[in-house]
């Protein structure tokens, strides 16, 4: 029998493929003009850094929601705690001490208002095993290696006799970051802590050497009016600075006096 031929159109040759010179030649295939070049080392893209935001939990006082978010969010937070330091407050001192040379090697410290530490810890580190450094404060913390510690209120009137034990001699320098709690009446919180800086400026005058430095908070206004005139009058050198780790929004500022005289004119 006889078999019918197929009606469909023969199958056409499949073409050769085309050898790419560049593939076989330099061994990559060349990049299309259109194509968006990617970066080939992965870590030159850095992703973008998010401020941490904090919800406001059942209990908590959006005053502590505020804090808690300025403090999750504040680079010399996270710096201290890359650095051991115990609070962002070390960078203050720092900074102060790089502008003044307040921290001598082999000197006698004593730090008001000391806790959590961190300025203990600068100075520790600053004036080597040849010098003493005494902190005080009401708030308990943990000892900072290097330093004694007295947990007492400085305004307790065996404080000054009990700082003056520990130390064992007069002071090179007398530090200040005493700071009373915030009232929000921005005249009664001056009062206070120009009350606060007037009692360690007593102190400082009764444990200082000669030629000896005080360091001092102080805020809105600075350091006026009866304790402007006697520093001017107990020390060669007295200047404010704003450390650039003080936060922008507060109102705090140091007052440094330099070359204490004791008093002679």
């Amino acid at each position: 029998m006889e078999r019918r031929k197929s009606s469909k159109p023969p199958k056409k040759a499949k073409r050769a493929k085309k050898t790419n010179i560049a593939s076989t030649a330099l061994g990559a295939e060349p990049e299309k003009r259109s194509r968006k070049k990617t970066p080939s080392d992965k870590s030159a893209i850095k992703p973008r850094e998010l401020a941490q935001n904090v919800k406001t939990g059942r209990g908590r006082k959006t005053s502590s929601t505020l804090w808690l978010r300025r403090q999750l969010n504040d680079p010399y937070v996270a710096r201290a705690k890359a650095e051991g330091w115990r609070s962002r407050a070390a960078f203050k001192l720092l900074e102060l001490d790089e502008k003044f040379s307040l921290l001598k090697a082999g000197a006698r410290v004593i730090d008001l208002g000391c806790a959590p530490g961190g300025w203990c810890q600068v100075a520790v580190k600053a004036i080597g095993n040849k010098g003493k450094v005494v902190g005080i404060d009401y708030l308990a913390m943990p000892t900072v290696a290097g330093a004694e510690f007295l947990e007492m209120n400085f305004l307790d009137e065996g404080a000054p006799a009990n700082l003056k034990v520990l130390l064992g001699g007069p002071a090179d320098l007398v530090l200040s970051d005493m700071a009373a709690p915030t009232t929000g009446h921005k005249a009664t919180d001056h009062m206070r802590i120009v009350a606060l800086a007037e009692a360690a400026l007593d102190f400082a005058e009764d444990i200082l050497a000669p030629g000896g430095t005080f360091v001092c908070k102080v805020f809105a206004g600075g350091a006026e009016g009866e304790l402007l005139t006697r520093l001017k009058q107990n020390f060669e050198i007295v200047k404010h600075a704003k450390p650039k780790a003080s936060r922008s929004d507060s109102a705090e500022k140091y007052v440094v006096a330099k070359g204490f005289s004791g008093g002679v004119a």
